[in-house]
């Protein structure tokens, strides 16, 4: 069932090199050489790039990839990728779910990651569903901040039936909101 590799074979005698391949063992013969090649195919392959979108675009509609976006421009719609970075000059307005998430420009809506890095120069406006979360000095925050072990799945969002039926109305406007939900509000900024 399995056969030695040649690579672990001692070096070839004279007389091995000369031999035709038709005496090799039955085992030997169909794939002479497929030990390199398997091992190419299961290698790892090397993480593409960020897909850019600079800072002259503005797309509207939604973003989905499991590679990772960096946002210069503008985008109206939502985003799901693996890494999001949002730029400084960049805007987003519609929701992110991402598992890394690093704002340095705007978010407008709701942020939902696994690990959330709010820079100095970041603006979010919008509740923010996180693991894990850091927040800079000097970074402009409104909205509220909820930790769930799973914030990617959107049924974390469905145990909580009274704050996720609030909080479409309150994201309407920011003076109209609750009063169960301000006292959040204030606390995470």
């Amino acid at each position: 069932m399995f056969s030695k590799s040649k690579i672990n074979d001692p070096a070839p005698k004279a007389d091995d090199a000369a031999k035709p391949a038709s005496t090799e063992r039955a085992g030997d013969s169909p794939r002479p050489d497929s030990g390199g090649t398997e091992f190419k195919a299961s290698a790892p392959k090397a993480k593409p790039p960020a897909s850019v979108l600079s800072s002259d675009l503005h797309v509207t509609g939604n973003l989905k990839t499991t590679g990772d976006i960096q946002v210069e421009g503008t985008v109206e719609g939502d985003i799901r990728a693996h890494l999001l970075t949002v730029g400084e000059g960049a805007t987003i307005k519609g929701e992110v779910i991402a598992d890394d998430v690093v704002v340095n420009g705007r978010i407008v809506g709701r942020v939902r990651g696994l690990k959330v890095r709010l820079t100095s120069t970041a603006r979010v406006e919008g509740d923010i569903i996180h693991k894990t979360i850091a927040i800079e000095s000097g970074a402009h925050f409104e909205g509220s901040v909820q930790r769930q072990d799973d914030p990617l799945n959107s049924k974390g969002a469905a145990q909580k039936p009274a704050a996720a039926a609030q909080q479409p109305a309150a994201s309407g406007s920011s003076a109209s909101s609750g009063s169960q939900q301000q006292p959040a509000a204030k606390a995470g900024s």
